[in-house]
């Protein structure tokens, strides 16, 4: 069965607003065929800015979503039982090493270290990913570049990148944009009025103070876009922020009292 190469092309321009000159310096990347590492906090748009950079290549994306129970078959592949026998079923990295895709392995440190090894040979000179069941050396499509993203908000010994990874990656360090720009974002992805949307990130800015102290992450980009389009939809301003903004955060009583005469007074 042949891969459709369109199925995993972006169709429209998603949204991005570039923070310094990460675009151009990813186009650098992606023309020497460099792999990349993206670091940064909790929906400060990470994501967001592979799928406009796949888009702006005109490249397909194929993103993996990481966590601890994925192994390496389900990246490389695996034989499956069918009414004819056995059948080779490629995996997300393997269909990207072929078709020449951008493969978006996202949040890689929720991944077992000895699933991320399988990803080494792609990320230096020899290009080449080991289908060692199914007895293939896959040379990788001259287009095929491997992007990878983490919190290292979240890094403990137990999770963490290897040294010996890391160092096959270009790097970009994420964090969430000044406030008048992260504004206009939220105003942008919404529709909600920028006065409206600068409060929602003066919330956002007390919640980010907090970290470390009560907070294991403060307010994403993301949530304010959810709490502003909830605004946008009818919602009362101080109800949509609790719902967005507040109670998905934390359960913690005296920093739920905290943001929310934040909000108050923000609100007022």
């Amino acid at each position: 069965m042949t891969t459709s190469i369109e199925q995993y092309k972006i169709q429209q321009e998603p949204f991005y607003q570039a923070q310094g000159n990460e675009v151009q310096l990813y186009q650098a990347a992606y023309a020497a065929r460099l792999p990349v590492m993206i670091k940064g906090p909790t929906g400060c748009g990470k994501s967001r800015f592979v799928e406009y950079m796949a888009w702006k290549l005109g490249k397909p994306l194929i993103t993996v979503a990481c966590n601890e129970d994925m192994t390496a078959s389900d990246l490389v592949g695996r034989y499956l039982l069918d009414a004819n026998g056995t059948r080779w079923l490629d995996g997300p990295l393997t269909v990207a090493a072929r078709i020449g895709a951008l493969c978006y392995l996202d949040e890689i440190v929720e991944a077992r270290q000895d699933t991320t090894v399988v990803i080494h040979p792609l990320t230096d000179h020899r290009r080449t990913l080991p289908l060692d069941k199914k007895g293939e050396l896959l040379a990788a499509h001259p287009d095929f570049q491997l992007v990878i993203s983490y919190n290292p908000g979240y890094q403990s010994l137990m999770k963490d990148l290897k040294q010996s990874t890391k160092q096959r990656f270009t790097a970009f360090d994420f964090d969430y944009p000044e406030a008048e720009l992260e504004a206009g974002i939220v105003a942008t992805e919404t529709g909600l009025a920028q006065e409206s949307a600068a409060k929602l990130v003066k919330i956002a800015a007390a919640a980010r103070n907090l970290k470390g102290h009560g907070l294991d992450e403060g307010i994403s980009t993301r949530l304010l876009v959810y709490a502003a389009t909830l605004i946008k939809g009818g919602v009362e301003p101080r109800d949509a922020c609790r719902m967005a903004l507040v109670r998905p955060i934390t359960d913690d009583a005296d920093i739920r009292a905290t943001l929310d005469h934040a909000i108050d007074a923000t609100f007022a």
